[in-house]
């Protein structure tokens, strides 16, 4: 089965983009989405973050504002979030990858949004960079319920510049042009890496 990484910067357009990819048959998981399982009530994360970070625990659930003041702001509460949350993210995404492969599934496209910044490109096969101009992803981020320009660049300081991502990709997809463009360019990315992979 063809492993495709999909990644970019916050606002790029990953989530549309993977949807995208479903569409054409591959089959898609998302650290984001994982994330949100695991922080709801009875997800795999809320023990273990009450016990790093018990103000961030709410009615059962992880209250990712009150997690994001806790730790976005502080690198060494940071580096504490991503020790006990990373390993949860990876383990759900090998149990996707084992699911996948026994559904004999063409190809599994994972979206990582720090996956250069986490050193996983060498598990994909190709990575797919999902990329927009910064006035773009500005407008589309601020745009979201209760982000601020402060949030916004704690969160883009934390990830590889977008050209450096763009640099380092197999593939790029620039979603500030129309959708259906943007839809085409995902479908010739996906027969290009099946072509090479299959």
């Amino acid at each position: 089965m063809i492993k495709i990484g999909l990644t970019g910067s916050i606002g790029m357009g990953k989530s549309t983009v993977l949807g995208m990819f479903a569409d054409l048959g591959a089959a898609v998981w998302s650290a984001d989405e994982a994330v949100h399982r695991m922080y709801a009530p009875g997800g795999a994360a809320v023990e273990p973050l009450r016990a790093a970070f018990p103000d961030a625990i709410v009615s059962g659930a992880v209250d990712r504002a009150r997690l994001a003041a806790l730790a976005l702001t502080d690198p060494a509460q940071l580096r504490k979030l991503e020790s006990i949350v990373h390993p949860l993210v990876a383990a759900d995404r090998e149990r996707f990858l084992a699911e996948a492969e026994s559904a004999n599934a063409p190809a599994a496209v994972f979206d990582i949004p720090l996956l250069f910044e986490n050193a996983t490109e060498a598990i994909f096969d190709a990575v797919v960079v999902v990329s927009a101009p910064a006035a773009v992803q500005r407008e589309r981020v601020l745009a979201r319920p209760g982000m601020t320009e402060e949030k916004l660049d704690a969160i883009i300081a934390e990830q590889l510049p977008d050209e450096e991502k763009r640099a380092r990709a197999d593939y790029v997809i620039d979603t500030a042009q129309p959708l259906e463009e943007t839809r085409h360019a995902v479908e010739t990315v996906f027969a290009d890496i099946k072509a090479h992979f299959a």
